[in-house]
């Protein structure tokens, strides 16, 4: 491409959800040029285009604050999703961010005869590439950039719908229909209860152990993690989740051996925060079936050969990062699979830097996106 079509700039950081975000805003209260990419119409584009209505942060809004900017102390605890979406409204005004949108990067790749970055973009507006030169690369794009669903046996010959939990809304068009939710995080609880509340006759899979904890049990430990460590803080959790839930085994509900902290840790696994699904399940409103073992038509046939029929299956199987699919390079930073090595790293070789890969959602941001500014801006007077 010629050279006259290329912008240098200092930083570029590819995603505008709340991590890109948190990058720019940190960057710009130090005094750092930078650009944000982003590939939709809009910043924020996963709370605004792939969640559910019912959503709401199941962190305590002062754990999902972004840097510089605490939620109004009018805020709700748990923050809704609409509600959420005005924060990050509100804050990409109050510090001037202006995102690229509509740049669907294709390719980053450091240009060893430079020293710098450059990150080709497609205009999807204008069906036109643009290249960017930057001095330092910042991967916003996030643990969730592609919905992930697994293959299962006959899943092809599903005489019904289809779809990931990214294209689920609400319950409305469901009433009265056999519904299967496949997974039982907190989206396919959440989602199996919002099902069942619209009349849906509502069953979900459960493949995995699952720690069932409330928001305040939540709040409470994070609480407690402040002065505890937290091997203390989960027999609590464990203790309490026992005594509010009692033995959840019977419902085909199984408890994993180590608490949800820990689990979160080690795994980056969150538990399963109840919105009031384990009582329905208790009560026989929400069936729970194991894994799939294949499919035929609209029946459904289950490890454990029970049997059932669906109109409908909604597969909340999580999301992956497609870091990958665009990177060249950055391999001492990302593994195959486009998450962080080690997790926690936000900083690479050759001014790579990430955010929003730690596995600890938007409670990790604001602490990535502080260490990144304060790098840049510490690299960029050393140099001067």
């Amino acid at each position: 491409m010629d050279k006259a079509n290329e912008k240098e700039v200092v930083v570029a950081i590819v995603g505008a959800g709340p991590s890109g975000l948190a990058a720019a805003a940190c960057l710009n209260r130090v005094g750092v040029a930078n650009i944000v990419l982003e590939r939709e119409d809009c910043s924020c584009s996963l709370w605004r285009k792939r969640c559910y209505d019912r959503l709401k942060l199941h962190l305590a809004k002062q754990f999902c604050e972004l840097p510089h900017m605490p939620f109004p102390s009018n805020a709700p605890t748990f923050v809704p999703r609409e509600q959420f979406i005005e924060y990050l409204d509100t804050y990409k005004s109050q510090f001037g961010i202006k995102p690229y949108c509509g740049r669907s990067v294709e390719s980053a790749s450091y240009d060893d005869r430079i020293g710098k970055w450059r990150i080709l973009a497609r205009n999807t507006g204008l069906g036109e590439h643009e290249v960017y030169v930057a001095e330092f690369l910042v991967v916003a794009s996030g643990e969730n950039s592609e919905g992930t669903m697994p293959e299962v046996d006959g899943l092809d010959s599903f005489g019904g719908e289809v779809m990931h939990s990214s294209e689920y809304r609400n319950g409305g068009k469901f009433g009265g229909k056999n519904v299967l939710v496949v997974g039982c995080g907190n989206s396919g609880m959440e989602i199996g209860y919002d099902l069942w509340s619209y009349g849906a006759n509502t069953s979900i899979v459960v493949g995995s152990p699952v720690e069932i904890v409330t928001k305040e049990m939540v709040f409470l430990g994070m609480v407690l993690l402040k002065f505890l460590p937290f091997r203390i803080v989960d027999i609590l959790m464990m203790l309490l989740s026992k005594l509010i839930y009692g033995d959840l085994s019977k419902y085909g509900l199984r408890r994993p051996k180590n608490g949800p902290f820990h689990l979160k840790a080690t795994t980056g696994r969150s538990p399963t925060i109840d919105v009031g699904t384990v009582n329905r399940i208790k009560n026989g409103e929400i069936k729970v079936f194991p894994p799939i073992k294949s499919i035929k038509g609209k029946l459904v046939t289950f490890i454990n050969d029970t049997t059932s029929r669906f109109e409908s299956i909604i597969f909340a199987t999580g999301y992956k990062s497609n870091v990958r699919k665009w990177l060249q390079g950055g391999d001492d930073l990302f593994n195959d699979d486009g998450m962080t090595k080690v997790r926690q790293q936000w900083k690479g070789e050759n001014g790579l830097y990430c955010i929003g890969f730690s596995q600890k959602g938007l409670f990790g941001i604001s602490a990535d996106a502080r260490n990144i500014a304060d790098d840049i801006s510490f690299e960029l007077q050393r140099r001067s």
